[in-house]
C-alpha cells in the first residue's frame, strides 16, 4: 500500500525480464535502505525489488503490467519515474490510499501555467473508469496523489491544479499534451461501488415470492 507522496525521482531502462531503475545520487530514496522483496510504486506500478545496488534496483515486470501501464515505452526511452516506497503502519497517510494497482493509461489533454500554480487536464482512454472522478476526489497519476479540481460529466476528462512543490520534485514538469500517464482511481470508490452492487444483488436474490412473481413465471 502507498499513499501517493512521491519520495524520489529516478530512471527508467529495459533489463532481460524486467527493468532497472537507476536513482540519482542524493536522492530521498536511498536503494541501501530497500531490502530485496520489498515493494516500491514506479510510476504508480507496484513492483517487487529482486536486486540492489548502489545506484538503484532491478525488478521483474510481467507481461500483462508492461501492456496496461506505460513502462514499457519509459524503459525503452530511458524515461523519467516517480518513486514511493511502500507505507509502513506508522507513517503518515498525508496522500490517500493507493494500491499500486494501475487501473488503465490515461493521456494528457493540456498543461497550462496559472499565475501560483500548473492546470493539468487529463483524460481517461477507458471512458468506464470516468465513473470514479468526480469534483475534490482522488486519483494517483503516474503513482501521485492528486486532488480532482473539476471534471466533465461523465467523469472522463478532468483537471488538476498542481502546486509548484509537486511540480517540481515530480515528472509532472516533464508532461506534454499527448503524452500517457498510469491511473488508479480511488480505491474507496471502487470497494464502494463493489459493496453497493453486492448489497443490491444480495436483496433481489433474497426477496420474499410475491403473487406477481408467481403469475410472471406461469403460476396461477
Amino acid at each position: 500500500m502507498f499513499t501517493g507522496l512521491v519520495q524520489a525521482v529516478g530512471q527508467l531502462q529495459r533489463r532481460s525480464g524486467g527493468v532497472e531503475l537507476l536513482i540519482p545520487a542524493g536522492a530521498a530514496l536511498d536503494p541501501a535502505a530497500l531490502q530485496l522483496g520489498d515493494s516500491v510504486a514506479v510510476d504508480g506500478v507496484c513492483l517487487t525489488v529482486t536486486q540492489r545496488s548502489a545506484t538503484g534496483f532491478t525488478a521483474d515486470v510481467s507481461e500483462e503490467t508492461l501492456a496496461r501501464t506505460t513502462l514499457a515505452h519509459k524503459a525503452d526511452q530511458r524515461g523519467w519515474v516517480n518513486l514511493e516506497p511502500a507505507l509502513r503502519l506508522a507513517d503518515r497517510l498525508g496522500g490517500h490510499l493507493v494500491s499500486g494497482h494501475v487501473d488503465g493509461q490515461g493521456t494528457v489533454v493540456a498543461v497550462e501555467q496559472q499565475p501560483a500554480s500548473w492546470r493539468l487536464v487529463v483524460r481517461w482512454n477507458d471512458p468506464a473508469y470516468g465513473r470514479y472522478v468526480c469534483e475534490k476526489a482522488s486519483v494517483a497519476v503516474d503513482g501521485i496523489s492528486l486532488t480532482v479540481a473539476d471534471c466533465s460529466g461523465d467523469g472522463r476528462e478532468f483537471w488538476i491544479a498542481v502546486i509548484p512543490h509537486t511540480w517540481s520534485s515530480t515528472t509532472l514538469h516533464r508532461l506534454r499534451p499527448g503524452d500517457a500517464v498510469n491511473l488508479e482511481a480511488d480505491l474507496l470508490a471502487k470497494y464502494t461501488e463493489r459493496l453497493l452492487g453486492w448489497r443490491q444483488t444480495t436483496a433481489a436474490a433474497e426477496a420474499p415470492i410475491s403473487a406477481a412473481w408467481l403469475a410472471e413465471h406461469g403460476w396461477s
